[in-house]
């Protein structure tokens, strides 16, 4: 039989992918999903339902150290965590394609899929064809052209177990934590930043993915992202240290970093320039920064810059359109 690699987040898109697949193929589906940090219980959730909607195997993948690493960290320099906190999720494209292109791999497929509506235009469809030209992309939820109400019914009818965001129970959740977020008294801490990248909480030095679970307990209760918490600090502190300097040094790379992303680029000579004008004006960008979390709302309390954040001038590897 033909084997498909499939990503599976575990959405509706990739939980009626499978018996869809399935069908269309005549194919074996072994289902890949990527440990960003959901949580033991919900991947363990997300691999039964993937097993049980039919996949001969379900692969769980923790890849949580090279997403802080090597994407958050550089998201983070580069000012794509806040407004644009929804770039999160596409930041995670080139690790997942690189990961569904390794189990193609060691499963000998020639054909892997993915869940997003968008098909080959996608950022994961395009990193997946750039990685390995030879595989077989197949993207089924820009074929079928089924409206939410038909996914709904397909499922129904092939027995797809549902996530929980369609079983009604997932809103009274939400709802739950922000009436809890609402609450209580304002939390204040203090993000200790090195050249760019968060060290430290409240005076404890720890390792990054230690670092963002800490912060997303405090920053979590009273309704903040610890993402939205890091790229607020990290903003105030590169203000304080452009203030300093007396001009703005930082290079304007957010926009080419989205466009290396859409465009399924970012294992390529084009981001690794990017990241080195990034590193060069990060350098200065050291000290300590206070917020004040609550209700929802992330303010800037007090900055305090090293005295390592000496003004100079930076000289760019390239400049960018």
């Amino acid at each position: 039989m033909t084997r498909i690699v499939l990503a599976y987040s575990g959405g509706i898109e990739t939980s009626i992918a499978i018996p869809w697949l399935a069908e269309r193929h005549g194919a074996e589906i072994i289902a890949v999903t990527i440990d960003l940090g959901q949580g033991k219980d919900v991947l363990e959730e997300i691999r039964d339902r993937a097993l049980a909607t039919g996949a001969l195997r379900a692969h769980v993948v923790d890849v949580r150290d090279a997403f802080a690493r090597d994407y958050l960290v550089r998201a983070l320099k580069a000012g794509l965590l806040g407004d644009r906190s929804p770039v999160a999720a596409h930041l995670a494209h080139p690790l997942i394609a690189q990961t569904v292109v390794e189990i193609a791999t060691i499963e000998q497929a020639t054909t892997v899929a993915h869940g997003d509506p968008a098909g080959s235009a996608s950022s994961l469809d395009r990193t997946i064809r750039a990685l390995d030209p030879t595989l077989t992309v197949l993207a089924p939820a820009g074929e079928w052209g089924l409206t939410l109400e038909a996914q709904l019914d397909y499922a129904q009818r092939h027995h797809v177990t549902l996530p929980v965001a369609f079983s009604g129970l997932g809103h009274r959740a939400s709802a739950s934590r922000a009436a809890s977020a609402s609450s209580g008294e304002p939390a204040y801490v203090d993000i200790a930043i090195e050249r760019g990248a968060p060290v430290g909480v409240n005076g404890v030095t720890m390792p990054l993915l230690d670092l963002i679970g800490s912060l997303g307990i405090i920053a979590g209760a009273h309704g903040v992202g610890s993402l939205t918490a890091l790229q607020t600090s990290h903003d105030a502190l590169d203000r304080a240290v452009i203030a300093t300097s007396g001009e703005r040094s930082s290079p304007s790379v957010a926009e080419p970093y989205l466009r290396v992303l859409r465009e399924g680029a970012w294992f390529t000579p084009a981001r690794q320039a990017l990241d080195a004008d990034a590193d060069a004006v990060q350098q200065q960008v050291s000290g300590v920064v206070r917020l004040r979390l609550f209700a929802g709302a992330c303010a800037v309390g007090d900055v305090q810059v090293s005295a390592a954040s000496v003004p100079r001038t930076i000289v760019l590897a390239k400049t960018h359109d």
